[in-house]
């Protein structure tokens, strides 16, 4: 079974090159750009991995990973900043 990602990254170029290269190894990719999108998915999909920029406005990474705990605890969560 293909590894399912959700990527949440507000910078539009990260996004597009991160999913990119994702896909390009072989793992099923869902990028949005925000937290609250990506709140939306863990709470109606699965996922294997949650991989998140820390900074972004709304809600960031780490309260999006506080939010993945409660909704979905088997998501592994891995954090990627820009700063």
């Amino acid at each position: 079974m293909m590894i399912r990602i959700l990527l949440a990254e507000d910078d539009e170029a990260m996004r597009t090159y991160l999913a990119r290269a994702l896909e390009n190894a072989g793992y099923d990719v869902i990028a949005v750009g925000s937290g609250s999108d990506a709140l939306s998915y863990l709470e109606t999909e699965c996922f294997d991995l949650l991989l998140s920029d820390i900074v972004m406005p709304g809600i960031d990474g780490i309260e999006l990973a506080q939010q993945c705990a409660k909704i979905s605890p088997d998501t592994k969560v891995m954090f990627t900043t820009g700063f």
